[in-house]
């Protein structure tokens, strides 16, 4: 899936406050190939963007001297207002293998759950592969977690055309979580040492006196 994003190169005269004050969030694009560019966009439009890419999914940026794909790579943001301050995106190189982190997205039921609960070792995972071949997520599913030994592994994650996984095969993504019960303490199992310990104690108190 690729998005295409309308972008304006950047008025070098206005202040990113004064931008900002327009709607416009203020951006730069740059990359192996591609020189620095100062951008603006709408700043709506930009959340929705956002919203819907990630940082795993191909971008077209329409407004330049050249269409322009890219990754968003870093996003700031205003930490009172929560509205975004400003953007960095990577300009992919077309045939070129990289290296992006992709989410994970578990799904189904698992059998497991009637015992415990399943935690999510891993919620992401860098995959390298050429732009056309970039999932928009990796799919986990869950069902084959039956008993409190099961584990899903990186190695038991969908074999996809083209997408090497920059884990470990052995690495956990997922395992079953059993609470387990807290032994309850007999009153016959009562420390005794600690017991005879105060006693002495006492005495030894007393005969100060």
């Amino acid at each position: 899936m690729t998005i295409k994003l309308d972008v304006q190169k950047r008025d070098a005269a206005k202040s990113a406050a004064a931008v900002r004050a327009e709607g416009l969030v203020p951006a730069v694009v740059y990359g192996p190939k591609q020189e620095p560019v100062a951008i603006t966009m709408d700043a709506k439009t930009f959340e929705k963007v956002m919203e819907e890419a990630g940082e795993s999914t191909i971008i077209n940026l329409n407004g330049l001297d050249h269409e322009v794909e890219v990754l968003i790579k870093e996003v700031e943001f205003n930490p009172v207002q929560r509205g975004v301050l400003h953007a960095d995106f990577y300009a992919i190189e077309r045939g070129k293998e990289m290296t992006v982190t992709v989410p994970l997205e578990f799904e189904g039921e698992a059998p497991a759950e009637k015992i415990g609960s399943i935690t999510k070792v891993m919620q992401e995972i860098e995959v390298t592969c050429r732009p056309s071949k970039l999932p928009n997520h990796i799919t986990v599913d869950i069902s084959g977690l039956v008993t409190e030994e099961d584990q899903i592994h990186v190695k038991d994650l969908p074999k996809l055309d083209g997408v090497t996984y920059e884990a470990e095969d052995d690495e956990v993504v997922a395992v079953v979580s059993v609470a387990k019960d807290e032994p309850e303490q007999d009153a016959g199992d009562v420390d005794m040492a600690a017991i005879e310990s105060e006693e002495k104690g006492k005495a030894d108190t007393e005969e100060a006196e």
